[in-house]
């Protein structure tokens, strides 16, 4: 697991919306997330695609339990065989470091 995985206290880090070139650095390092919405409704997403709604809801459930661990919740739309999985930091009213670090927790979910 990188540095980036490793579990934190988020009531311990002070966040802050990154800049435009913050953003746009570390997408970069999440392939197939992209960059949705705009000032305070900005966020990341990335649509996970699976065999049928068994998969689609075994994947819901792995990414509730590290949403809970991590104590950061995404907007999930599931449906019979995707999950659209959206990160964005309401008390910054933008993106912070939190959602790409949650961001790449999901995408180890399934690597």
């Amino acid at each position: 697991m990188s540095s980036m995985l490793k579990k934190k206290d988020w009531a311990g880090v002070a966040r802050r919306a990154l800049t435009p070139t913050e953003v746009v650095s570390r997408l970069g390092s999440i392939p197939g997330w992209q960059l949705t919405g705009d000032g305070p409704d900005v966020a990341i997403e990335k649509t996970f695609h699976f065999a049928d709604y068994y998969e689609t809801l075994a994947f819901v459930n792995a990414v509730a339990f590290v949403a809970h661990g991590q104590d950061h919740h995404p907007d999930l739309s599931v449906h019979y065989n995707r999950c659209v999985v959206r990160f964005s930091t309401h008390d910054v009213q933008g993106l912070s470091a939190t959602d790409f670090e949650c961001a790449a927790r999901v995408d180890a979910l399934l690597a």
